[in-house]
């Protein structure tokens, strides 16, 4: 047998530990929570002093990208939130209207630059293979 009887404390396995959870949550905006990778003012903890740069985009292709990611990494990271606070109603409302503007800007750059992904090719020919590679960087940007 895996566990004996005395081995294996069952309380153990229902431990919750001591949180407030009365506390008011200190939400960045989805940029600055990407920049740092994390939505909560509260959780971030810089390691060793050090800070995170700044993303400005070369072009209007790169900053409207960047938006898209932003908006898409706060739309993740208030989903997890929600999934162990169902019921704080101030942070679903700003997953909706996070998820409503990733939309708008995700259907702004598909119409503009094209497709983010592959689901997204239209027309009758297959271009996804035209998109820029990883190893094309044009000029030092890390994600276009």
């Amino acid at each position: 047998m895996l566990f004996e009887d005395n081995d294996f404390d069952v309380n153990m396995a229902f431990f919750i530990p001591d949180v407030n959870f009365n506390r008011t949550v200190n939400i960045l905006s989805p940029m600055e929570g990407f920049l740092r990778g994390n939505m909560f003012q509260d959780e971030y903890e810089p390691y060793k002093n050090l800070t995170y740069f700044k993303l400005v985009g070369r072009d209007e292709q790169e900053r409207l990208l960047y938006q898209v990611m932003a908006l898409s990494f706060a739309v993740n990271d208030l989903n997890l939130y929600l999934d162990l606070h169902p019921d704080d109603k101030e942070v679903l409302a700003l997953f909706k209207k996070y998820v409503n503007e990733e939309e708008m800007k995700c259907q702004e750059y598909v119409k503009k630059y094209g497709p983010l992904e592959v689901s997204e090719v239209n027309g009758s020919k297959f271009n996804w293979i035209n998109s820029p590679w990883t190893w094309d960087n044009k000029g030092g940007s890390m994600y276009v």
